[in-house]
């Protein structure tokens, strides 16, 4: 199963290796198989990338799944000013162009929050990413009135960000919303109040893994 998201990146990497093999197969040379391969690579490549296979969502009342597959690089206290407005605590993972890059929604509740900023391209692993690169907010209130924020951060080779869920919706935990293209970030804040329940270095599996539990 591949990501509706990749339809066209995928229909235009196999039309280019089309042609690419097409102009190959004129050349009476050696060049020409390794011209097979690298076509062949990078249509194997882009299916790799936009994968998206499916998954037994973990099930609770009061945990907030990874949104994303990636590796944690950064948990911090900070004081987030968007739509907690307050003491919390952020997560944040990285994704390599190796993960799965479909995005996930890591709480059950209503968005009531979402903002898309442009910006720059910083790497993904750079703590100013989270403010200056190109990003899309979100605010999801669950129903015991906690409030979870979470970002979607371009990187460096990411350069588009999507999504498919919009302000005012209930949203579940588990459905795909989106998904960001070819290595990226993601952070997840809970309140200061939240138990967080892993940590630095672990690796994070979308819709699986429970990153913090809230204290209803």
């Amino acid at each position: 199963m591949f990501a509706r998201e990749g339809y066209l990146s995928i229909f235009i990497a196999v039309l280019f290796a089309l042609l690419l093999s097409a102009g190959a197969y004129y050349l009476d040379h050696w060049f020409s198989y390794v011209i097979y391969a690298i076509a062949g690579l990078l249509v194997a490549f882009i299916l790799f990338f936009f994968r998206d296979p499916d998954r037994d969502i973990t099930k609770g009342e009061n945990i907030v799944i990874s949104p994303a597959d990636g590796n944690v690089v950064l948990i911090q206290d900070v004081e987030e000013d968007r739509y907690i407005k307050g003491p919390a605590k952020q997560i944040s993972i990285f994704l390599s162009p190796l993960d799965v890059h479909v995005n996930r929604v890591p709480v059950t509740g209503k968005l009531e929050y979402l903002e898309y900023h442009p910006g720059q391209y910083l790497m993904a692993w750079d703590h100013r990413a989270s403010e200056l690169n190109e990003r899309a907010d979100f605010g999801v209130r669950h129903k015991s009135g906690t409030k979870i924020f979470f970002r979607q951060i371009t990187g460096f080779m990411a350069r588009r960000i999507v999504y498919h869920i919009k302000q005012g919706e209930d949203i579940v935990a588990g459905e795909r919303f989106g998904m960001m293209k070819f290595g990226s970030r993601m952070d997840i804040l809970v309140p200061a109040s939240a138990e967080v329940n892993i940590s630095e270095g672990d690796r994070a599996v979308a819709g699986k893994t429970i990153l913090a539990t809230i204290n209803l």
